[in-house]
């Protein structure tokens, strides 16, 4: 192999290479590609709901994938105000085409947990970070009032068999979490550490807290309550 080539056309990462067999060069690509315009199924539906939904001051969102769409917050925290905003399946890009009906309500606090589908679907960390940092930057921008608080990305466990794509990808989880510490430190907003309360010794998902590997089970929310409680994140 003498050269590959990048070329994002469309939204889509494509590699190209110089000299490589033609097998090689579909291995290559079909491994490489990455398709900013992807949104899951119910994306539009849920987004039409949640625009319907009156906004108050007092509100506070959960934004995010699968992962933040799956409890019911309000009696999870005992939270009158708590708003759940996830899409299962939802990246980077979906939650910056949606992001004007959560700043349009003015929330009191965002709870942002959002990535690790981009990871499975190759989107580059690199790009992954500065998605959040334009979300960041446009809930500042949009609703000043509002507290942000980016969520460190939880493990995933590949003892399991359901999420292929979404397993081993411990050193872009790891390099991501890394920069979101620094994002955090350097926009002065609130970093709550979620992935070492789910990590196990060898850094995978704790068993108890996952029932294929990537989601979680009631033990798993119950974590994710106490960590938000006792670090006060909630007052």
């Amino acid at each position: 192999m003498k050269a590959i080539t990048e070329v994002i056309w469309g939204g889509v990462l494509v590699v190209c290479a110089a000299v490589i067999p033609k097998m090689a060069v579909a291995q290559e690509v079909e491994a490489a590609a990455w398709d900013s315009t992807y949104r899951p199924a119910t994306y539009q539906v849920q987004v039409e709901q949640f625009r319907a939904y009156p906004d108050s001051r007092k509100d506070i969102v959960f934004l995010g994938n699968s992962l933040t769409a799956h409890p019911n917050w309000n009696e999870l925290l005992d939270l009158k105000h708590a708003r759940n905003r996830g899409i299962s399946g939802d990246i980077t890009f979906g939650v910056l085409e949606r992001l004007d009906e959560v700043t349009g309500g003015k929330p009191s606090k965002v709870f942002l947990l959002i990535g690790i589908n981009d990871v499975s679907r190759n989107i580059p960390d690199s790009v992954i970070l500065e998605n959040y940092k334009k979300i960041v930057r446009r809930i500042k921008s949009e609703t000043p009032s509002t507290k942000l608080y980016i969520q460190t990305l939880l493990p995933t466990n590949n003892s399991f068999t359901k999420f292929k794509r979404h397993y081993n990808r411990e050193e872009n989880v790891s390099w991501l979490n890394n920069e979101l510490k620094k994002l955090a430190a350097e926009e002065k907003i609130t970093l709550v550490d979620l992935h070492p309360e789910f990590a196990d010794r060898e850094g995978r998902l704790i068993e108890a807290y996952t029932h294929d590997g990537l989601h979680l089970t009631h033990e798993g929310y119950r974590k994710w309550a106490e960590v938000l409680k006792e670090g006060r994140y909630l007052k």
